[in-house]
């Protein structure tokens, strides 16, 4: 089992960076493909990015290319998503997820682990 714990999230303006954490206990987060998912009022879950087990290419959707990364630092067992030039639009709950796939993550929008979710409000 691996449980997963988001921090980092908050009220930023537009344009202000900001980094999501995601931290795990349980198991070697370096073992797994780690995504990150976002879900809007109103709106279904979506795909934001995801990094490879084992590796760093990184899958990104189309709305963050450019603008988020994802980074591990496995000394630390934690993940984590770099958000720049932030835009109200990106504003949602933010999930981290495990998988032994990263496939899974990125093609299907499943996981095997989530986190809780950490909120992120972006104002113009």
């Amino acid at each position: 089992q691996v449980q997963l714990a988001e921090s980092g999230g908050g009220s930023v303006r537009a344009g202000t960076p900001l980094r999501l954490s995601c931290a795990a206990s349980g198991r070697t987060l370096s073992s797994y493909a780690v995504g990150w998912f976002r879900q809007a009022p109103g709106k279904e879950r979506e795909f934001v990015a995801a990094i490879i087990r084992g590796g760093t290419f990184i899958h990104f959707a189309d709305p963050v290319k450019g603008r988020f990364t994802v980074s591990r630092d496995n000394a630390r067992n934690t993940v984590y998503l770099q958000m720049n030039s932030l835009k109200p639009e990106d504003t949602a709950v933010y999930y981290c997820a495990a998988s032994n796939q990263s496939v899974q993550l990125y093609r299907d929008q499943t996981a095997d682990y989530w986190g809780q979710g950490t909120q992120v409000t972006v104002s113009s």
